[in-house]
């Protein structure tokens, strides 16, 4: 396999520009986070659109590992240091250790408790197949918050026959009101009574290591209920869309699919997204379900998982502890305008990137490295809110509003977040100094 020598320039709006050429090979750039995503799960036996599923960038799957039986006579009677362990001691480490579990559950048991009623299982129906997937709901109006491509299936149909089943087993039509395949996101709505809207967290308040919940239908079995914690935040991967430009470069390793399009299909193009990433189970089907706090409150929605066997793999994949989920504060925003507006407006910086690469400590001036530290600066967009600012060609960002940024597809994630019309400081490093320029973002479609 072989890789362009520079990665091909993509402009945040996802997109690649069409001069992008290509030339002597060389490894490809590896960011921090970046992960290519396929949405390949079915929710149900036979088809359907459910948890995507996430490739990881190596394109192996991780090392497994066995512990190996010492005998019983070793076997937990020995402290860190060699001593052995008085059992009285341990006795009293396995009691703790329990209550701490018993304890932990039941935060578990009351996030479920106050969260499951709101969460849906949603049916697909249409001439390429039929599938499931999960969804939240918003308000008493009816209006529920799910993935673009559990009601698009996966971008194969616009039409599909939607119903949708609440927690107490009634089934209701539903229609919808509006989808965004940039970020993943779609609102439905069902007109039904006694609803139970679910209560919206923040998750800008999330911290690594805090437990979650996750909530939804893996395989079609509607009220599942999973629990771990938040792995990382601010993890960028690439979902692949059928619904939007093709912006795949030339030489890519990645295989993107749906599961009505086959094994091997590949679909037009793929989005960037900024995720949550958490070692609660998600399965295919738990899309568009919810990932609750120990409040029980919404903090995310489950969008994909990661497959440990990379594109070689076909079928449906399963949980291997890594998850994620779309942050509520952005979904929430997206869901709103979608119900106010049917339609969603990104915001536009008016940049051409690539992943810049990063500086190798310790090794000499021609080590190479696929590890990037930025985004640099391809081509200004005339008129742009980035030409307005001052960003010029060369310019290496490096944060936006504080937010790392580690590459390409790191900066049209980042940028996304943004509402047209927000202000924003963006930080680049410019002949090895960092400046920050204040940048306000227009929406797309008044580029140039």
């Amino acid at each position: 396999m072989s890789y362009p020598q520079q990665p091909t320039p993509t402009d945040v709006n996802g997109q690649t520009p069409p001069s992008a050429g290509s030339g002597e090979r060389s490894p490809k750039r590896v960011g921090t986070g970046l992960l290519a995503a396929c949405v390949l799960a079915a929710g149900l036996v036979g088809g359907g659109a459910g948890a995507g599923a996430v490739a990881l960038a190596n394109g192996g799957g991780p090392a497994a590992s066995s512990a190996q039986d010492g005998g019983d006579e070793d076997r937990g009677t020995e402290a860190g240091d060699g001593t052995a362990q008085d059992p009285q001691d341990a006795q009293g480490s396995g009691e703790s250790g329990a209550a701490d579990r018993g304890a932990e559950a039941g935060t578990v048991s009351k996030a479920a408790e106050k969260a499951s009623p709101s969460v849906v299982t949603i049916s697909t129906i249409a001439s390429s197949g039929s599938g499931s997937g999960s969804g939240v709901v918003l308000d008493e109006e009816g209006h529920i918050l799910t993935n673009n491509h559990v009601v698009t299936m996966g971008g194969t149909t616009s039409d599909a026959e939607l119903t949708v089943q609440t927690s107490d087993g009634s089934v209701y039509a539903a229609k919808v009101v509006g989808t965004d395949p940039k970020s993943d996101l779609a609102v439905i709505k069902v007109d039904a009574e006694d609803l139970t809207p679910i209560g919206i967290g923040a998750s800008g308040d999330v911290q690594v290591g805090d437990q979650v919940v996750a909530i939804g239908a893996p395989l079609g079995l509607a009220g599942t209920v999973t629990d771990g914690i938040v792995s990382t935040l601010n993890r960028t991967i690439s979902v692949a869309s059928s619904e939007v430009p093709d912006n795949t470069s030339e030489g890519s390793p990645y295989e993107f699919q749906f599961p009505q399009q086959g094994s091997g299909q590949r679909t037009q193009g793929s989005v960037f997204l900024n995720v949550m990433q958490t070692d609660a189970a998600i399965n295919p089907g738990n899309s568009g379900g919810a990932l609750v706090d120990a409040n029980g409150d919404l903090v995310g929605i489950n969008v994909a998982i990661a497959s440990a066997g990379g594109q070689e793999q076909s079928g449906e994949s399963g949980n291997i502890g890594v998850g994620f989920a779309i942050p509520v504060d952005y979904a929430h925003r997206i869901a709103q305008e979608l119900i106010e507006e049917g339609e969603v407006d990104h915001a536009f910086l008016g940049v051409s990137v690539t992943p810049a690469e990063a500086d190798v400590q310790g090794g000499g001036a021609r080590t190479r490295t696929q590890f990037s530290a930025g985004a640099e600066v391809r081509e200004v967009v005339s008129g742009s809110p980035a030409d307005q600012a001052g960003l010029k060609q060369g310019d290496v960002v490096t944060e936006v509003n504080g937010h790392p940024v580690k590459d390409s597809e790191s900066l049209t994630a980042t940028v996304r977040q943004f509402a047209p019309g927000d202000s924003a400081e963006v930080t680049v490093r410019r002949d090895g100094k960092e400046q920050a320029f204040e940048v306000t973002f227009a929406t797309s479609d008044q580029q140039g």
